[in-house]
């Protein structure tokens, strides 16, 4: 197969994300465990089962796991923020109500602003089984019959509603579509959203998924035979490997189409190539089983499609669960569909990034995009953690394969890193997705200033200052920021709130400690309404933009 460069036309180009992931509450903290290999898995105590809720009893089985992925804060909702009361939001499924907080960090992320953005924005999304209505809501009769269970199903726990509800509270007017195929759900909908974008049925698409595992924190019985493992570990690939343990995570990516992201100066942390979906039939033993025929063929589709010669993808991030019969089906398709290009062995990294999180189901397949995307821009192949030796069943010596099971450069010649990455749904829908490092992005000449005005507002006056110390934060951990990319992001790529602050300063040292410092003479704040400012400047227009925008942590919730 011939290697051809990607046409702009039909590439698109991921300009944001966002995730929650165990043990991270952010992207960049869920790629800094990844790459320092960390388990992100809980042991728990008795009393800590105990005061999840779980019978005593049921501790004593003696197949009893006590382990676990739970997500920080998973009870946490800035309610207020997108105009609910609180009655309204404790009646909402967390997974939706976190599920809105992150779609707008990934607006954020990408520097748009809903109401100034030129272009429909669609959504593309899905959940995982909706427990918080029957364990949370269902059993208070009392509420039952003062909201009526169907108010109940329909402000916020049914699948049908997450995607809409996002585009309702946002004001987003592009397509709106809820996606459920099990655990590829949320690759799925990152699929879907590329060809609405390519279809022109919107300018920018969000799309993910997300998961919490119900009752939270709370272990969970072996049973031989099944994908749960029996020491609360993931071993994918290991000959150890017996089976994987569910935890609770989201994501989302925001994506455009890469001529329109690099007309507008965007940020593009990678691109995505090709992408596909199909459903196993019944090339299968059984209902529940994957397919080797199935998967090779989406596999090889997506390659196809993306014009790349299979031998420049030189890492997979797989579904990879870690049970001993998954594993090998997959490595079997994966080669089935290199094969037909290529018998070259051994060039071509495999992870899985359940061994560091759990299987977040519907979230799996974002939360493995959004590890190799991070993968892409550090260089980096990242590790999978307890590979020891391979499991017999992959006969992974006579494949293009190894498993990558240390942090190692992510070295390349005469083409860009690539990867695929790879979902698997129970009921048989596979998806694929060809990622590319983004190309190196031309900085637009702009005219300098040696002070620059750096804006920020929120919803109330606690917000606004949780806001000035995150991008404090952030300026001074990442000191390359340029201060007038940052005051135009700032300026222009977040939404206006009744609460402002202003500060002036040379660079993003200076403005992070006049941030910091609360210094009077530099750091204005305005708290009341929009209308009724106390305080003029005489221009609060930022900067012509001497580059591209600049990804801050700034945030308008006031999580």
């Amino acid at each position: 197969m011939s290697d051809t460069p990607f046409d702009p036309a039909t590439t698109i180009a991921i300009v944001g994300m966002s995730g929650r992931f165990p043990r991270a509450a952010d992207v960049e903290s869920f790629w800094r465990n990844i790459r320092d290999g960390v388990e992100c898995l809980t042991a728990y105590t008795d009393g800590e089962l105990e005061a999840a809720g779980e019978d005593p009893a049921k501790l004593m089985h003696p197949h009893y796991v006590k382990s676990g992925a739970p997500l920080e804060a998973m009870d946490e909702f800035d309610a207020g923020f997108f105009g609910f009361s609180p009655r309204d939001a404790s009646i909402m499924d967390p997974q939706h109500r976190h599920m809105l907080e992150c779609a707008w960090e990934a607006l954020e992320d990408a520097a748009v602003d809903p109401d100034r953005f030129k272009g429909s924005i669609g959504v593309f999304a899905g959940s995982g089984h909706n427990a918080y209505l029957p364990y949370n809501l269902l059993t208070n009769p009392a509420l039952v019959d003062s909201v009526g269970f169907f108010l109940l199903r329909h402000t916020g726990n049914d699948k049908d509603f997450l995607s809409t509800r996002i585009s309702y509270c946002l004001k987003l007017t592009g397509p709106s579509v809820n996606v459920q195929t099990a655990c590829s759900t949320s690759l799925v909908a990152i699929h879907m959203a590329c060809q609405s974008l390519l279809s022109r049925e919107c300018d920018l698409a969000l799309a993910g998924g997300v998961t919490f595992e119900m009752p939270h924190r709370r272990g969970y019985i072996y049973e031989e035979g099944e994908i749960l493992s029996p020491d609360g570990h993931c071993r994918a690939f290991d000959a150890a490997s017996k089976g994987t343990v569910f935890g609770s995570g989201l994501g989302v990516v925001a994506l455009r189409r890469y001529e329109d992201a690099v007309a507008d100066g965007d940020i593009i942390h990678a691109i995505i190539r090709g992408s596909a979906i199909n459903n196993d039939g019944a090339s299968k033993v059984g209902y529940l089983a994957p397919s080797v025929e199935g998967q090779a063929s989406c596999i090889g589709e997506a390659i196809a499609l993306s014009g790349c010669d299979p031998r420049t993808l030189t890492y997979v991030e797989c579904h990879g669960t870690g049970t001993p019969v998954g594993d090998p089906i997959e490595v079997a398709a994966l080669t089935q569909a290199y094969r037909e290009h290529t018998d070259d062995v051994g060039f071509c990294g495999i992870g899985s990034v359940k061994t560091n999180i759990g299987h977040t189901d519907t979230a799996a397949g974002v939360a493995s995009l959004i590890k190799v995307v991070n993968a892409l821009k550090a260089k980096q192949l990242p590790p999978t953690l307890h590979f020891e030796k391979p499991n017999p069943q992959l006969e992974i010596e006579t494949t293009p394969f190894f498993v990558s099971a240390k942090l190692a450069p992510w070295k390349t010649s005469n083409h860009p890193r690539r990867a695929g990455v790879n979902s698997l749904g129970v009921g048989g829908t596979n998806a694929f997705v060809v990622l590319e490092e983004a190309p190196e992005q031309e900085r637009p000449k702009g005219t300098a200033r040696r002070q620059e005005l750096v804006t920020l507002s929120a919803r109330s006056a606690a917000a606004v200052d949780r806001a000035g110390e995150r991008l404090a934060t952030h300026l001074l951990t990442h000191p390359e920021v340029s201060l007038a990319d940052a005051a135009y992001t700032l300026g222009l790529g977040r939404r206006d709130f009744a609460h402002r602050r202003i500060v002036v300063g040379k660079d993003a040292a200076d403005v992070a400690n006049a941030l910091l410092a609360r210094d009077p003479a530099r750091v204005l704040t305005r708290v009341g309404e929009r209308n009724t400012p106390t305080w003029r400047v005489s221009s609060t227009r930022p900067s012509r933009r001497s580059g591209p925008r600049s990804t801050t942590a700034s945030g308008s919730c006031a999580r």
